[in-house]
């Protein structure tokens, strides 16, 4: 072979190795792209649609505008309660939410807001990001088409507002009370009559005597909400929601049509957001429950025998699901990261908090 006729051969070769590489490479959507987000929010919610803009503005800043994100409120274009629906069936491109909402899809979707008797914020970022937490979640959503994030975090959520003190396990019987998520199924088991109501629609529930009661979120979300207007009684703590995750779900067709870099944006994006959004909570509830209380709320504690009760039907809930093996591996795998948290947790910054609070009084 001549050299003229080597190096036509070579080129020719040459062309083609490049176009099979072009062939075989991932195909991602070229040029600006608006991203739909429907949340489980209404707009200006205190706290939860502040998680969800947040998202929003920032994979809008984080792209140059190259992914504008669009934010659709609760009721905009879909319901409070059907983004999941509509993101799966590709009607919306991204929700923001709280994935407790959706343990009709799969109950170990929980595990990514908050179970009854489960982990605090900070064990629940432990688990996550450093346990296996994420990739759980992972495999959850491929189930459902969609690759998710955690995207927000309100802290320890109270036990909530109250026509009547609750003195004894009996005085759930009968008590039509919101909460929704695994927490609401136990709080059945006592007797209760439980409603899961979308956030924007629940002061209107609690002032025409729909519900006795509700959980919210804490101090400043429910006093944005207006329900010391309705009743004083309020319980600090609840059983439900120590530290309940808020979700950020991409359409996952979608997600692996982005190139690398903007599909790492919606994950950097989600999880500044959870730890925004903590810090947000945080910072706001200790002044809002002294304005409560300085407006006449009367701040409470369930006794004994109530959180008793709560712990036995919390692990009722669990022990009827465990049959699930995503479940149950999704359980195993949270239980076991938060006993390991915890264990240092209580002995290293909770030992110092109380010794800090008892000399600094």
């Amino acid at each position: 072979m001549d050299r003229r006729s080597f190096l036509k051969t070579s080129a020719m070769g040459g062309s083609a190795a490049v176009a099979s590489a072009a062939l075989a490479a991932p195909a991602y959507a070229q040029g600006k792209r608006t991203l739909t987000m429907v949340t489980t929010w209404g707009r200006g919610l205190a706290g939860v649609h502040d998680s969800a803009q947040r998202v929003a503005d920032s994979i809008t800043a984080m792209t140059d505008g190259e992914l504008t994100v669009d934010l659709k409120a609760a009721g905009e274009l879909v319901g409070a309660f059907e983004v999941f629906d509509a993101v799966t069936a590709g009607q919306a491109d991204m929700y923001h939410g709280a994935d407790y909402y959706f343990v009709g899809q799969h109950p170990a979707y929980a595990f990514f807001t908050a179970v009854p008797f489960g982990m605090t914020a900070q064990e629940l970022a432990n688990w996550y990001y450093q346990d296996g937490g994420m990739e759980l979640h992972d495999e959850l959503g491929q189930i459902f088409g969609l690759k998710s994030f955690l995207g927000g975090n309100t802290g320890a959520q109270a036990g909530g507002w109250f026509s009547k003190e609750i003195n004894s396990p009996d005085d759930f019987n009968g008590l039509k009370f919101r909460m929704p998520g695994l927490g609401g199924k136990a709080l059945g088991k006592l007797g209760a009559s439980v409603q899961n109501i979308p956030g924007s629609e629940v002061y209107q529930a609690l002032s025409s005597g729909a519900i006795d009661g509700t959980e919210w979120i804490g101090p400043w979300a429910d006093e944005k909400a207006g329900f010391q207007e309705i009743t004083k009684t309020y319980y600090a703590a609840g059983f439900h929601e120590p530290g309940a995750g808020l979700s950020v779900a991409t359409n996952r067709e979608v997600f692996e049509g982005l190139s690398p870099a903007h599909q790492k944006v919606i994950e950097i994006a989600s999880a500044e957001a959870h730890q925004w959004n903590l810090s947000q909570f945080l910072a706001n509830n200790g002044a809002a429950l002294q304005r409560l209380q300085a407006g006449g709320v009367k701040v409470m504690s369930f006794p004994d025998s109530v959180w008793d009760a709560f712990g036995k039907a919390s692990m009722e809930v669990h022990e009827e699901n465990l049959g699930d093996d995503l479940y149950k591996k999704v359980y195993d795998s949270a239980m076991a990261s938060m006993k390991s948290s915890s264990s240092w947790i209580n002995q290293s910054s909770g030992t110092y908090t109380a010794q800090r609070d008892r000399v600094l009084g």
